[in-house]
């Protein structure tokens, strides 16, 4: 069986991994990027009718004053993101099982305009379609040594990339003469083409969730 290495950050990293555990893979951890709390000003409450927020890890990094907003309609991009969201007090969340834009439509439909979307320095585009945006970053993701990567390489197996980021560091990290036994399995088509070419195979989960992605990992690591 080959074995899994996940190279998305934590926490997210242990989640999949324990899941991956579950399923009977041996699966082992590279993250190649780690979340770091920036300094930000936190505008009233106020001013907006529903906050979005697509990623775990701003609930995880923004901080205290990410419970000004709790009174807010609550909208959430994957089950992961309501899930950290309610544990940290938000109420009655409203989850998206794809991605920003998605939910961003949703929004509208329920009839909110004006969103407050804390998130990352580097986050996925969404379309707002008629809602107002307002974007304010509260974390970064900074690169890793990933010095462990090479051993864990050394042999065939597949990787997981859970965005299109994470994708380009791969590619600069694994020179391509490396490649041919290594399968790569990513988020989405963007995440699947940022990882370049000369690997033995590398397919994008048909959703942009874990149960899909390690769906497919499995097959490559039987």
């Amino acid at each position: 069986m080959r074995p899994l290495v996940i190279l998305r950050p934590e926490p997210g990293a242990g989640r999949t991994a324990a899941r991956a555990a579950e399923m009977g893979l041996t699966a082992a951890c590279c993250p190649l990027f780690e979340g770091r709390a920036l300094d930000w000003d936190a505008p009233s409450p106020g001013g907006f009718d529903a906050l979005l927020i697509t990623s775990a890890q701003t609930v995880r990094l923004a901080g205290p004053r990410l419970a000004l907003y709790r009174a807010l309609p609550a909208y959430a991009v994957g089950r992961a993101t309501a899930a950290a969201m309610a544990a940290a007090g938000f109420d009655a969340v409203i989850a998206g099982e794809t991605d920003g834009s998605a939910i961003a439509a949703r929004i509208a439909a329920d009839g909110h305009r004006t969103v407050f979307l804390p998130g990352g320095v580097d986050t996925a585009p969404v379309d707002p379609g008629p809602l107002s945006l307002h974007r304010v970053a509260v974390y970064e993701m900074v690169e890793t040594d990933a010095g462990a990567l090479d051993g864990l390489i050394g042999q065939a197996a597949v990787l997981m990339i859970h965005s299109p980021r994470a994708g380009r560091r791969l590619a600069g990290l694994v020179a391509r003469e490396r490649r041919g036994r290594l399968h790569v399995v990513a988020i989405s088509a963007a995440a699947q083409a940022a990882c370049g070419e000369g690997w033995a195979s590398v397919q994008a989960a048909e959703r942009p969730d874990d149960e899909r992605m390690l769906a497919l990992a499995r097959r490559l690591c039987e």
